[in-house]
This record gives C-alpha cells, structure tokens and sequence, in this order.
C-alpha cells in the first residue's frame, strides 16, 4: 500500500473540533496504549444507523450529484480503503467477518494504519474489533453506543499491545518505537472528525436502504 495519501474528496464539512468532545491518553498497567474519546452527541443518528453502517461501508453514496465510495466520504481527508475480507454465508457481515482498513491520520505518512481485523461485536449497542499478531489481540477497538433524545451518545476506545504480564517488555518497545503519544493524539482527532461527519450523511443512506442503491446529499 502507498504510503502518499490520497487526495481530498471535494467536500466541505465542518469538521468537529478536538474540544468537542472529551478524550484522553492513558498507559495501562501492563503497558498497553489506551485512547478513549466520549464524542459530542451524534445528533439525528440513531444506534440502529450506526449497527447498519458497521455492516454496508463498502458501496457508493451520492454527494452534491456525485458518486462517491462511502468509506472515503466518513473521512474525505484520511480514509483510503476498506474491504470485506470475508461475510456470513448469507452475505451479511457481523461477529466472526474480517475487514480490510487502511487510512492515513491526518495524512500524515507516519500515521498509515492498514490492519486487517475481526469483527468481535456487531449490534444496536456498539461494535467491536481486533487485529492480532502470533494469535493474540494487539489492536483492539470497542465503539459503544447509547440512545438519546437527540440521538446517539457515542464511546470508544482504542487500546494496542498484548494484555498482562507477559507483553510488558514487548509493549514498552511497541509504544517506544512505533505507536507513541502522538499516535494516538492524531487518532483521537481523525475519530473525532470521522464520527462527526455521520450527522452529514448517514441519516439519508439508511434511509434509502431498501429501495435504491445509493443515497443523495447535497451539502
């Protein structure tokens, strides 16, 4: 995969900010990284959206007349590829599924992220996955979401090194050379940017869902 990020798709929304919501960097005992964000409320999106996206990113969506991937209209600037690596024997994608993920944080060359993952947790109340090394979970991502009267109050975390004692030693040269603080400080503003343009499209692809294959937004 290159490691040039691509260009912006034209689309200008006003990304939410850093102080929009809270968030936080913290090492744990064992020496893993963990980021964790408690977004703004997502307004006018409901869990039951966000447990469909999780399942159909891949696709078009129409903005301002123009087809456009989906994955690459979450996040214009960052996004680059994602891919269903494997499905349900009916097609439909849930726990047990893998997926391809590859973005740039803040375009950055330094910041590519290109993991492959199993899927943990599909459903209303959050989503779920991991990338693993040698059989054991090294990146691990757990999205929880909870209704709202205007919406979706929307947590998650980013947690990466091997749990307990044994990866101390390992997880202290992970963090020492090749994810630090500023990883995950480019992480939590690429996702807090990223869960704030679901309010921007999301609303109007589920609810053409059914009966035609791509949605239309003007912005």
């Amino acid at each position: 995969m290159s490691r040039k990020p691509l260009t912006p798709l034209p689309i200008n929304w006003v990304r939410k900010s850093a102080d929009s919501a809270r968030s936080g960097i913290d090492i744990l005992p064992d020496g893993r990284l963990h980021c964790w964000i408690e977004h703004d409320i997502i307004r006018n999106v409901t869990p039951a959206m966000l447990a469909w996206w999780f399942g159909h990113i891949n696709g078009d969506v129409i903005v301002n007349g123009v087809a456009m991937n989906r994955y690459r209209v979450w996040h214009p600037c960052d996004h680059i590829l994602h891919e269903y690596l494997s499905r349900n024997p009916d097609g439909s994608v849930g726990v047990g599924c893998k997926m391809h993920i590859v973005e740039m944080l803040g375009r950055q060359p330094e910041h590519l992220v290109d993991i492959r993952a199993v899927i943990t947790k599909l459903d209303e109340t959050g989503f779920g996955h991991h990338d693993s090394f040698l059989g054991l979970p090294l990146v691990c991502m757990n999205y929880h979401f909870d209704p709202v009267p205007e919406g979706t109050l929307y947590r998650n975390t980013l947690t990466i090194g091997f749990e307990g004692r044994i990866g101390r030693p390992f997880n202290r040269i992970v963090r020492s050379r090749v994810v630090h603080k500023t990883f995950g400080e480019a992480w939590i503003k690429h996702n807090i940017e990223e869960v704030g343009n679901f309010e921007f499209f999301l609303p109007a692809l589920y609810a053409s869902r059914r009966d035609q294959p791509q949605a239309s937004i003007n912005k």
